[in-house]
């Protein structure tokens, strides 16, 4: 994946080392942990487990599941797009404390650094619950040949969009109902191993989230099984197996990453894919600028709209949690395709 912001080498080793300094400092003089050993895993926090996850999507099945069995934080706060986080010495600390961390794997480089150096024993990682598949500006364009005299002549275009999108193993996983509720039963199976004196509270939950997920996926696959188009245009390339697993085909304008700017290559390919398959709106985000869409939009004569891909909530977001928020995503995709 092409992440677009890294912490300098030197900065993260330098937070690390000042995070788990003071995470030993805390461990010398505290005396939870003695406590907590007694209590086979009780947890830190009143009672409670523990648990630190890296952002939205897994704050929100750690708390769904866990229930008023766990006391949940997270290290991307509301309105940060987590591609962006810098850890500092305080989050550093944070996941050296918890009993367990929740977080997916290649979202954020600077957090799966960090929590392999606290070195917590219950840390799971979302991706090994389901299996990841590869996305992008480049992949899965299913267009055969008749876009070839289009491209005859711009002999960068593909070199373009490797650049752009960089397509490798796509870690959105939380938007395909089907595999999110994968992840719930993982996240549910390792809740019950790390605190096995709640386990029953951790597979009701788990029951529930997974029928509420099952009932999305119903929604989704009868809204948008009669439309007139199937293609989609969306700033990146968020939403791969959202469009795999109902049939439609999207198109990105700069790839797996948000930030990366469209050659003119693909701007003009876009142009050419929205008049021939009547796209009547290109798609933006909450958490990132809407420029580029709306200058492709402008291009093109198209809509703008939002089609969130929930890496965390906002007033901005449409619905107040996941559920929520694919629902909006559900009648944003329904208008813009002409569900029937």
């Amino acid at each position: 994946m092409n992440v677009r912001r890294l912490i300098p080498t030197a900065a993260l080793a330098g937070s690390l080392t000042l995070g788990l300094v003071a995470l030993s400092a805390l461990s010398a003089c505290s005396p939870s942990d003695a406590a907590d050993d007694a209590g086979g895993g009780a947890g830190k926090s009143g009672g409670k487990l523990a648990v630190v996850t890296s952002f939205y999507p897994m704050q929100y099945l750690a708390e769904e599941i866990g229930g008023s069995h766990v006391d949940v934080s997270t290290l991307t706060k509301p309105g940060v797009e987590p591609h962006d986080l810098e850890l500092g010495t305080r989050q550093a600390a944070q996941l050296g404390e918890a009993d367990y961390i929740l977080y997916l794997k290649g979202i954020q480089p600077a957090v799966d650094e960090a929590i392999t150096a606290a070195g917590v024993k219950n840390t799971v990682d979302a991706a090994s619950l389901t299996t990841l598949e590869k996305h992008g500006a480049e992949v899965g364009h299913d267009h055969g040949d008749e876009h070839a005299d289009e491209h005859a002549g711009e002999e960068h275009a593909e070199e373009d969009h490797a650049h752009e999108g960089e397509a490798g193993t796509d870690p959105h996983i939380w938007l395909d109902p089907v595999k999110y509720a994968e992840v719930a039963k993982g996240v549910g199976a390792s809740l019950e191993k790390a605190d096995p004196d709640n386990a029953a509270a951790y597979r009701k939950n788990t029951t529930t989230v997974v029928e509420r997920l099952t009932a999305l996926d119903s929604a989704f696959e009868q809204g948008l099984a009669d439309t007139a188009t199937k293609t989609f245009i969306t700033t990146h390339s968020a939403f791969g197996y959202l469009a795999e697993r109902y049939g439609l085909t999207q198109e990105s304008i700069a790839g797996i990453s948000p930030e990366s700017e469209p050659s003119p290559a693909r701007i003009k390919e876009l142009r050419t894919i929205a008049a021939k398959d009547k796209v009547g709106t290109v798609f933006f985000e909450t958490l990132v600028s809407d420029r580029t869409a709306k200058t492709v939009a402008a291009d093109s004569g198209l809509r703008t709209d939002v089609l969130d891909p929930i890496e965390g909530i906002t007033d901005r977001s449409k619905g107040a949690d996941y559920v929520e928020v694919m629902e909006s995503n559900l009648a944003a995709l329904e208008k813009a395709l002409g569900a029937k």
